[in-house]
């Protein structure tokens, strides 16, 4: 499964086909000979996995330093993620070319004081386009919100640094399609719906897109009690021949006493074939030191006690472990393997090296192998968060 769509023709699986590069979508009708100023017509939808990136790269990772660091933005403050969300997605095309709206715009890094790090109501995951939506209320949010959180300009001549005549906004709601031409920080988010931008040439057909989501959470929640066990004893306690022996692994130390300056707790849940497998006690636990990344029991809890903060990935907890962590393997059960991450009630599916996801406070990891593809989410309640 291809895990990007750029401006030119790439393909999903072996039933999809993006046609029209530069402009044109699979199912619509026919540009050729059309007016370059007639309106432009609503493409079939093509069928896109959660977590797929969309578009060439052409910004950097985040917020600018002009945009949401923490403080408060347009009204919108950065806290700890809420529970339900929704989204909707941003297309931004420079000359027919889609340029990928990048990830993490509107997150905040942990600091020491604020160890769970921030989110703001309207934030980014990943390459998508998909911009997160907080909706425990029902409040409405605005492209210009968006844009003063991510720190770049919003207006009818600049978009994102983008500039060119003319700059076109049309909205997909509901497959319904209308251009905006109002101002456009003033664009109320479409729940569901999708935003197009286009800087220059127009396209003549505007591509839309139908998402498989994430599974829905389960309704009974998992305690993760100390001392616990969740799912079924499968590997042996501790790290294996060729995991921590003492040595620091990936930069990461085994100390006798080590500083919790920095401590937070992440989850991983590892699910074969339907059947949850227990991630095993003392992993990064040795006689005579302790890994800054390491387990006290078997409910797959990753304590992070550490005197720094840098970013700490689940490949890097392997290593400690001393199992392999790949998109086909993972700690010697093989198979395709499907990645999810839940931050507190915001899911996505994850696309990516599974090695480079990030280990943050009250971070769910679920990784599916082999079949029957999960239905429903698991969540878990955080019992203790001192030990």
């Amino acid at each position: 499964m291809l895990q990007r769509l750029g401006s030119r023709c790439a393909v999903i699986g072996v039933f999809l086909i993006i046609a029209g590069c530069g402009g044109g979508g699979g199912g619509g009708s026919s540009s050729s000979g059309t007016n370059a100023s007639a309106s432009p017509t609503l493409a079939a939808a093509t069928p896109v996995i959660d977590g797929t990136t969309l578009g060439d790269s052409n910004w950097p990772t985040g917020s600018t330093s002009t945009g949401g660091t923490g403080q408060p933005v347009s009204g919108l403050n950065c806290a700890l993620r809420s529970n339900v969300y929704t989204y909707t997605h941003l297309s931004i095309y420079q000359n027919g070319r889609l340029l990928s709206l990048p990830a993490n715009i509107g997150m905040a890094e942990p600091t020491m004081s604020v160890q769970t790090g921030c989110a703001y109501p309207l934030h980014t995951v990943d390459a998508s386009g998909k911009i997160h939506m907080d909706a425990t209320t029902s409040a409405s949010y605005t492209l210009g919100q968006f844009f003063a959180i991510w720190g770049q300009t919003l207006s009818t001549s600049n978009v994102a640094g983008l500039s060119g005549s003319p700059v076109s906004i049309y909205v997909n709601d509901g497959g319904s399609l209308s251009q905006y031409k109002g101002d456009p920080a003033s664009l109320v988010l479409p729940k569901h719906g999708e935003v197009t931008i286009m800087v220059g040439t127009p396209l003549t057909q505007i591509p839309s897109y139908t998402w498989t989501d994430p599974p829905p959470f389960d309704t009974n929640a998992i305690t993760l009690a100390y001392g616990g066990t969740v799912g079924t004893a499968y590997w042996p306690s501790g790290n294996t021949s060729t995991g921590g022996t003492g040595p620091d692994v990936d930069g990461l130390t085994c100390a006798a006493k080590m500083s919790e300056l920095y401590h937070v707790h992440a989850h991983l849940a590892i699910i074969n074939n339907g059947q949850s497998l227990a991630v095993p006690m003392n992993v990064g636990l040795l006689s005579q030191c302790s890994y800054e990344m390491h387990t006290h029991d078997q409910t797959g809890m990753i304590h992070i006690e550490t005197p720094t903060i840098r970013p700490y990935t689940l490949g890097q907890f392997f290593d400690i472990w001393g199992q392999p962590l790949t998109s086909t393997n993972v700690a010697g059960v093989t198979g395709n393997v499907v990645a999810y991450i839940n931050d507190n009630g915001d899911s996505r599916r994850y696309m990516g090296d599974l090695r480079n996801i990030e280990l943050t406070s009250m971070r769910d990891v679920t990784l599916q192998i082999g079949t029957p593809p999960i239905t429903k989410l698991p969540i878990y309640t955080w019992a203790d968060q001192t030990q």
